[in-house]
């Protein structure tokens, strides 16, 4: 899969979800786990860095159409009527904002499946939550490259694009039709 700004600002906001994380038990920790959890602060403050200068290349290189705006996605993660069910949503910024609320949801909810004092019933019952935030996830990771493309409406888009583009909403992962290799014009 290529790399999209949607799903370079979700890892991005996944790692900075960890790092406050990782700071809260920090302060509750002894000096042990302390310094446990100091050795993992350092590689993700280095991954934080590195997803920081990727996104900035990556805006560099779309704006230069030398990369994807949009990437086929292939999965389905729910019934096609629990799609879509971001409301509306018109800036990237608003976008990525809601797409760091809706990880932040995630990471709670993933939190609360794990506790060992809930019933097997109320952690089945979260984790049907944890699919249908799951698929806004997905849904605004979507959203975040379609308003990104709407930023550039002179660019070109590419075949995987023009792919996206043709696909029918309900048909999410078909694969585009078939195309004949294409005739070169006939020489003067």
């Amino acid at each position: 899969m290529a790399e999209t700004l949607g799903s370079l600002v979700d890892k991005l906001s996944i790692r900075q979800i960890r790092e406050i994380t990782l700071k809260e038990m920090l302060k509750k920790a002894g000096p042990k786990r302390g310094a446990e959890i100091r050795a993992k602060l350092a590689p993700l403050k280095r991954q934080l860095e590195a997803l920081r200068s990727e996104i900035d290349a990556y805006l560099t290189a779309a704006a230069a159409g030398r990369a994807p705006l949009r990437d086929e996605k292939l999965k389905l993660y729910n019934k096609p009527e629990q799609m879509n069910r971001i409301g509306t949503l018109r800036s990237v910024a608003e976008t990525v904002g809601s797409l760091a609320r809706k990880n932040l949801e995630l990471w709670r909810l993933e939190d609360e499946a794990r506790r060992k004092d809930i019933s097997l019933a109320r952690v089945g019952k979260v984790k049907q939550k944890i699919d249908a935030a799951n698929q806004q996830r997905n849904d605004l990771i979507d959203k975040v490259d379609e308003l990104l493309a709407k930023q550039f409406p002179g660019r070109r888009r590419r075949r995987t694009e023009k792919a996206i583009a043709r696909r029918p909403a309900d048909a999410p992962g078909t694969a585009p039709p078939a195309r004949g290799r294409r005739r070169s014009r006939p020489r003067r």
